[in-house]
Order: C-alpha cells, then structure tokens, then sequence
C-alpha cells in the first residue's frame, strides 16, 4: 500500500525575492529555449536555473547545467533566499483557471510517497515513457540531491475525505500565491497537524495511486534509489525512498483532461474520398466540411458525441473533413491487429488512431514523431502552415480508462491524456539527503 509521509521542504523565502510569482517556472519538459531565456530574465533566482540550467559552451564532466544547479541550490541556501520549513509538513495546492469559459479549482496536496517498482506496489503508470528524459532528469536529481518538481499522481477518494480533511485545516489561512504565465493561480498552505497528516495518511494508505503526469521523474527516483542503495547508504527511512508527490483525488471536481490533437507528417498525401477508401469498413465515415476553419466545428461534433471511437481526420492535398466512426468491422480488426493488449486499451481513440488508421490502414510503420497540440485553433494554425498531409482529432482518454487499463499492467500510448493545467515548480523542494 502507498504509504505518503509529512516532509520539510526547501521553499523561496518572499522577503528576499519578493514575489512568489517571480521566481516560478513551467515544468521543465514544455520550457522552451525562448521561456527559458525569458524566465532567467524574470528573476535572478527563478527555478529555471534549478530545474532546467542553461547549456554553455565549455561545459564538461565537472562545471555543466547540473553542477550549475547544485550550487546555485547551495548558494541560494546558504544566502537565504531558499530556507527548510521547521516542521514536517502536508502541503495544500489548489490551482484555479479556466477553460472554455468554465472557472475551475483542482484540489491537492504535495508529500513525499515511498518508491515502488511498477508492477511491484500500490502505484501504476498510465503512459509510455522515453529513457531519454529519465537519464537527464537521473543527472540533475543524483548532483543536486532533491526532487525539483512533483509527480503527478490521481487516487480514487469519490467523498474526497483526504482533501477535505486538509482544506478543512486550512481554513482561514492566508496562502502562499502564484500566478504563471497562462494565468492560472496556484496557491500553497503548509500543514503541519500531526494529527491532520495522521489522518490523511491512514485514508490514503489503501489506495492505489496512478501517475498521470512525470512518468519518467517517478522510474528517475527508482533508480535514484537504487543509485543510493549500490552506495551502501541506503536506509529503511532514507529520503531516497520517497519522491516528491502531488495527489488528486479521481472525483475531484477541477480536474480538467484535456484532447492531445495531432498533426501529422510522414503520412501519405491524400484526398477525402481517398483517405475514406483505405479506411473501407472499419469506419461509418462522411465528409463533413472543407477547410482548415472546420476544426471548430468537427472538434464540436465529437466533443457532444463524446465517444472513443470517433474521430476527424483533415486530408490537406484538398483540405476536407472526415468525420470517421469505429464500426464493428473495426473494432474486430483492432482486437486482431492489437491483440497484445486488453479491450480498453483497444478501444482507446489514441490507440485506434495510431495503430489502427495509420500503422494498418494507411500502412506508415516508422511514423515521424507527430505535432501534438491540445486546443484545436493550434490544429487550424497548423494546417495553415500547409506542413502537414494529415490533422487528427481525438478524445482524450478519460480518468476512469487511466484507472481500467492502468490497474492491469497496460500503459497507454504517449500522449493519450493532457492534465491542465501543468504543476508549477518552484514551490518547493523535496531535499533527498
């Protein structure tokens, strides 16, 4: 069973950096090279230089992006701008902000949860991962000896007992505020009850935990600690046996999971009428609308129809619509085609767009790596640009599939869910020694 633990965190100081929105940053894996440059603007000690430090020429084995981190983390200790909380402590992270017109509030809370091996314990994945990310994230976590950012992780609560009781001992209390570049506020209440985390700690402790968001830093910690273990310096109550946590509970009313569209290259370039033949009876298909304009109104169609098995595909060479339904004849093509894995992963709108359309039905096996983007105007843009033969959009995966496939040892194919908004780094820090 997950067991989360109370922790005394690293955290900026506001009387040296002022504000706290100053000095919080993006995940590091959707900073581009132009925010980066923009956020070491911002502030001298914005956690970019933490969590995502600038390459420079003449870096080597012994001054690079991570030695850069380690002692700018030092520094910043050393000189106050960064102090340890006096107590263990839970930490209450609410996030508001809107989407589609719609103000939401996604409840948390941050902790430290005990690493276990996937298939080994209480915590599962949902998603592939790419060993590139785990081997640089493993560099910046072994030579600064701390989580920077949380992993993202859902349990299923339907009352939210573990939330309530936390917000409950907040009440009244001034947080600590944030607001980031999308406008979405965060704010932050330290809770050091003993008899709050106790509770909280004992609701959780039978429930499973699914990783919606940081794949890779939670298998990073893994290693990390095993890392510590071949050091021989490993310990039953050794930090390294936690990573830094952020629980959702499923039925939490802000939780937001948004469309991964794609847009694609490497495909073949076709009309409607050509891409509606090579889909032949595994899809109920019509031509729904010309131009790139019409994903608004397509998006709308299968947003309302709200089904897996549903998706707009826009052929460039004459920039029509394809409204395409999965057919019986579909899904058994799919259960032959994927046979590998469990009917909800099969009936996955992600699953049956990659494998089914484009792997089988298309016939592109090596598929260039695709665009992938989540509102749909992003689609509009993108086929204006006249860079891609093929848009696609897709539902996304919902909470109840990531509990489904996930709880029998499936992962679903990158890019299946989009959890907005984003944790902020920067709030503070799980130190691992």
């Amino acid at each position: 069973m997950p067991e989360i633990q109370a922790f005394r965190a690293i955290r900026y100081n506001l009387g040296h950096v002022g504000s706290l929105s100053e000095v919080i940053a993006p995940p590091y894996d959707v900073i581009s090279p132009e925010m980066q440059a923009e956020l070491y603007k911002k502030h001298p000690c914005n956690c970019v230089r933490l969590i995502l430090n600038r390459k420079e020429p003449g870096d080597d084995e012994t001054n690079n992006c991570y030695t850069r981190g380690r002692d700018f983390l030092k520094n910043w200790q050393q000189e106050g701008v960064l102090f340890t909380e006096a107590d263990p402590a839970l930490y209450v992270y609410h996030q508001q902000f809107t989407v589609a017109g719609a103000e939401y509030t996604r409840r948390g809370f941050m902790c430290r949860l005990r690493l276990s091996r996937f298939g080994e314990g209480k915590v599962f994945p949902h998603e592939e991962t790419h060993s590139a990310a785990k081997q640089d994230r493993l560099m910046l976590m072994t030579t600064c000896k701390a989580n920077m950012s949380q992993v993202f992780g859902l349990y299923p609560d339907k009352d939210c007992t573990a939330q309530n009781l936390l917000d409950d001992a907040i009440a009244g209390q001034t947080p600590l505020e944030a607001t980031d570049h999308l406008g979405v506020v965060s704010r932050m209440w330290p809770v050091t009850d003993p008899k709050v985390i106790a509770g909280v700690s004992e609701v959780m402790g039978p429930k499973p935990v699914f990783i919606a968001d940081g794949h890779h830093r939670y298998e990073t910690g893994c290693n990390y600690r095993d890392h510590v273990a071949q050091m021989g310096l490993l310990t039953p109550d050794h930090p390294a046996n936690f990573t830094l946590m952020m629980c959702v509970a499923m039925e939490d009313p802000g939780l937001a999971v948004m469309p991964t569209h794609r847009l694609f290259t490497g495909v073949p370039e076709l009309t409607a009428e050509e891409l509606v033949a090579k889909l032949g009876n595994c899809f109920e298909t019509s031509i729904a609308g010309e131009g790139p304009d019409f994903a608004r109104t397509a998006w709308e169609e299968i947003e309302t129809e709200n089904r897996q098995g549903t998706l707009a595909l826009c052929t460039a060479k004459d920039n029509r619509w394809v409204i395409a339904r999965l057919t019986d004849a579909g899904a058994a093509k799919m259960a032959q085609i994927a046979s590998e894995h469990n009917e909800a992963w099969q009936a996955l709108g992600v699953s049956l767009l990659h494998r089914l359309v484009v792997e089988t039905l298309l016939g592109v096996k090596d598929l260039p790596k695709p665009n992938y983007v989540h509102l749909v105007d992003e689609v509009v843009e993108g086929l204006k640009t006249g860079e891609y033969p093929l848009a696609a959009l897709v539902m996304p995966a919902t909470v109840d599939d990531i509990r489904q496939i996930s709880m029998t040892g499936e992962r679903m194919p990158a890019k299946s869910t989009y959890f907005y908004p984003k944790l902020l780094s920067g709030l503070l820090i799980n130190p691992l020694e």
